[in-house]
């Protein structure tokens, strides 16, 4: 069953930033994952929620998508994401 990670992010580090964009895909990878959104318009269609930048993960399982973000893979571009942005994470069971 597919699992998806919904990312908000505020970066306040764009030089850093971009170093985290060039680590994570391949990390994303190795464990199955894809993008199916990374950073495009944004717009709120209901509410208060009014997201920078929204990235949009599918993993091929709950599992494979934990596996990879606490993999010692992706453990350096979380560092730099932290470093250069604010985020919160979510994972959500697909049907």
């Amino acid at each position: 069953m597919p699992a998806y990670v919904i990312v908000e992010i505020q970066v306040h580090d764009p030089v850093k930033f971009e170093e985290y964009k060039k680590q994570a895909p391949a990390s994303i990878a190795a464990y199955g994952g894809k993008y199916l959104a990374r950073g495009g318009a944004v717009e709120t269609l209901d509410g208060n929620w009014a997201p920078e930048r929204v990235v949009l993960l599918e993993f091929p399982s709950m599992e494979r998508a934990r596996e990879w973000y606490n993999s010692e893979q992706y453990a350096g571009a979380i560092q730099l994401r932290h470093a250069s942005a604010t985020s919160q994470f979510i994972l959500v069971e697909g049907l």
